[in-house]
């Protein structure tokens, strides 16, 4: 078994866990993440469905899950994965780094690139998850 993280809304009523490390990492500025979060960016990491486990009532919205009672933005789940807003995990630093940063025509000119991140003006081509 590799190593569990666990993550839930602000209230506590929706509880998660994943397993292992994310196959993917990123960071998107896309209008949609933009307003779906609140902020300039969203930052997000994918797992397997199969490493995936939940419990508790959410609401969707767009195939993005939230808590019914605290309204906070959870996860996105899709075919075999589950790409969750890595603010929900309970530790922080959680030590995921992005992989990829997309729709960087539209991140903020005072934001710095992250060294290392593949970088992508929109969407990652193939990317299974935006």
């Amino acid at each position: 078994m590799g190593t569990i993280r666990t993550g839930g809304c602000a209230c506590g009523a929706v509880r998660y866990e994943v397993e292992g490390e994310p196959y993917q990492s990123g960071l998107c500025h896309c209008t949609k993440c933009r307003k779906l979060t609140g902020s300039i960016f969203s930052a997000t990491a994918n797992w397997r469905r199969s490493k995936f486990k939940m419990d508790g009532e959410i609401n969707t919205y767009d195939k993005r899950s939230f808590c019914p009672i605290c309204g906070s933005r959870l996860f996105f789940m899709f075919d075999d994965g589950v790409e969750v807003f890595v603010g929900t995990l309970d530790t922080a630093p959680d030590n995921i780094r992005p992989m990829v940063e997309v729709w960087t025509v539209r991140r903020e000119p005072w934001l710095p690139a992250i060294p290392g991140v593949r970088l992508y003006d929109e969407n990652e081509p193939a990317s299974s998850s935006q």
